[in-house]
């Protein structure tokens, strides 16, 4: 028989484990009003509040660290305006005490994904652990969720019972937040858990946790995706006057059996149906490009012959091809006098081909000492590969280039941008990102938020300035009519980023300035004064080693991009548009519009 001390620790060791394990237990989310808070009635434990439950003061002193006052939506909805709220606002009427404390951070934050029935959207429950610190003075906790990059923000307040005090064994406690639905997938988010009541004075009252949202195949199989996968792998290679391009196939289980190429150049468009042998290889194929011409820029898409498959895109350059025709071979039965009369009439053939290569070389020299030797020396000793093909693969993709520009010259001036941004993007291979083309993502994330994200994830920036964006910038100074203004917000932003840039010795060159014609050097902010400049039409070449890095010339060798030069561009239908856009927007500036006809706020992008 076990003595009484023994059965006494035994019950005791019982005792403690089991109250270990119910701290452990999981809270989710009770539907109660805030007045049962309030009264302190033991139902209320965990409930989730919405703002319209909280009794809000008529205004909050503009020195609150908190913000302003609150929308009246519920905070599982879409907010402008989602910010602590000082605890007070809901409990600290009747019991100003219960707000006199603060609690340490959250810790232990965990994503859990949920299902949901949209195939194109996810759902997640934040969950996490409260701390040991303060907890007896917990009241709550609020939950925000926001996609990183833009401005959409979903809200979540929970509240304890006034009457519920914790103590640090409740730590082990799980708490659940509320289903985040309506997720875009393969997105990163950011969440954010701050324990309440909020402090007046402290930083450490939340903890944030960054994470993705589930891809297609992830959250739907492989089998429901079949028309969101798109080839990544593709390089081009080309071989004497034919061009091979090599691409990933799908997985086995998609169950493709055809894909599809289109090449755009030259004003003409080539398609090629691809029907690979997976007895031959089952992971890589490799088709052939057709009558594409020599010394022309293509821009191609290959994608899965199915419904709204996603389209792969990539950049060819195709080179004169560098074989000499073969030279008739002679018998020995031949005449000395025909040899002669042949070799005689070679030669002269070749003096005169070297004559006529010769002054060509004269005129293409003589053009390119016209351009401004500042730019040329800054690419001169970059290293340029002759008649390499262009390769777009995992490693290799066209420059992604951010065109900012201002909207206060009318019309003729947007559309002249326009124009320009279509030709970067044909003929010189270049991935332009324009507001005009993605009205969409700017409506959801907000014009600073768009332009913010494209900044940084851009290789270069490019700045039309005009008389609009330099009069905006007086009107500013003025203070005429002071206005909430991107186009100056982005400007500043950049000349502080090429003011950094120098002051640390780093590469200025991702920031570029151009004028048009019809525009002046004056036109320029001054905080865009160390960026490059560029005068355009005339410096399309020099914008294009810019862009890609390749020297305009080097000794006995200089760069021929075929239809990129002051005389060749409008040789193009992209080109001619561009031509046209400019002679229209130069006559409407020729007419010297009135002081009047310049108001307006300009939208930069």
């Amino acid at each position: 028989m076990w003595p009484p001390t023994l059965i006494l620790h035994l019950l005791l060791v019982v005792r403690l484990s089991l109250s270990a394990h119910g701290e452990q237990m999981s809270c989710r989310p009770q539907n109660c009003m805030l007045e049962c808070i309030r009264r302190g009635d033991p139902r209320c434990e965990y409930c989730r509040i919405s703002a319209d439950d909280v009794q809000i003061s008529p205004s909050i002193p503009s020195s609150s660290p908190f913000g302003s006052s609150f929308p009246p939506e519920r905070y599982s909805t879409v907010q402008y305006s989602c910010v602590p709220w000082p605890c007070h606002s809901f409990l600290g009427q009747e019991t100003p005490e219960v707000c006199q404390h603060y609690v340490h951070a959250p810790h232990n934050i965990q994503i859990e994904f949920e299902a949901s029935e949209e195939p194109t959207y996810d759902a997640i429950t934040v969950s996490w652990n409260p701390s040991q610190y303060g907890i007896a003075f917990l009241r709550g906790f609020q939950v925000t969720l926001q996609a990183l990059g833009g401005s959409r923000v979903l809200c979540q307040l929970f509240l304890l019972g006034t009457n519920l005090s914790l103590t640090p064994a409740h730590a082990q406690r799980v708490y659940h937040s509320d289903p985040f639905t309506h997720l875009s997938l393969d997105s990163e988010y950011v969440v954010t858990v701050m324990a309440l009541p909020v402090p007046e004075r402290w930083d450490q009252f939340y903890k944030r946790k960054q994470f993705f949202t589930r891809t297609c195949p992830e959250k739907n199989g492989l089998e429901e995706c079949k028309k969101d996968w798109y080839p990544r792998y593709v390089e081009v290679h080309q071989e004497n006057r034919d061009v091979y391009v090599t691409f990933n196939l799908a997985p086995e289980n998609f169950k493709v059996h055809q894909y599809f190429s289109s090449c755009f150049g030259g004003g003409l468009r080539n398609y090629t149906s691809i029907k690979p042998d997976f007895s031959l290889n089952k992971t890589h194929h490799t088709y052939r490009l057709q009558n594409l011409r020599a010394g022309t820029n293509y821009t191609c898409e290959i994608a899965a012959d199915v419904v709204d498959a996603v389209r792969k895109t990539f950049i060819v350059v195709i080179k004169h091809s560098s074989e000499e025709p073969p030279t008739p071979h002679f018998t020995e039965s031949s005449s000395l006098m025909v040899l002669l009369s042949v070799g005689i009439l070679l030669a002269a053939t070749a003096v005169l081909t070297f004559i006529v290569v010769y002054n060509k070389q004269l005129q293409k020299k003589t053009v390119q000492t016209k351009m401004r030797p500042e730019i040329i020396e800054q690419y001169y000793d970059k290293k340029l590969d002759e008649g390499q093909c262009v390769l777009l693969d995992r490693t290799t993709r066209p420059p992604r280039l951010l065109i900012c520009y201002s909207n206060n010259d009318g019309p003729a001036h947007v559309n002249v941008v326009l124009q320009l941004a279509v030709f970067l993007q044909k003929h010189m291979a270049t991935q332009v990102h324009l507001d005009l083309w993605e009205a969409l993502s700017i409506m959801e994330e907000g014009s600073m938020g768009w332009h913010c994200r494209r900044l940084s994830k851009c290789d270069f920036v490019l700045v039309i300035c005009s008389q609009g964006l330099l009069q905006n910038q007086k009107k500013q100074s003025e203070d005429e009519e002071p206005l909430e203004n991107t186009a100056l917000a982005i400007v500043s932003m950049i000349g502080e980023e090429l003011c950094h840039a120098k002051a640390l010795g780093r590469d200025l060159s991702k920031y570029m300035v151009a004028t048009f014609e019809y525009s002046q050097e004056s036109d320029i902010p001054a905080a865009l004064g160390l960026a490059s400049r560029y005068t355009l039409t005339k410096d399309l070449p020099l914008l294009f080693s810019h862009l890609h890095g390749v020297a305009l010339q080097k000794p006995g060798v200089y760069l021929q991009v075929e239809n990129i030069s002051e005389s060749g561009y409008c040789k193009l239908p992209a080109g001619a548009a561009l031509q046209l856009a400019i002679q229209e927007a130069t006559a409407q500036f020729s007419e010297e519009p009135t002081e009047e006809e310049h108001i307006g706020i300009p939208i930069i992008s």
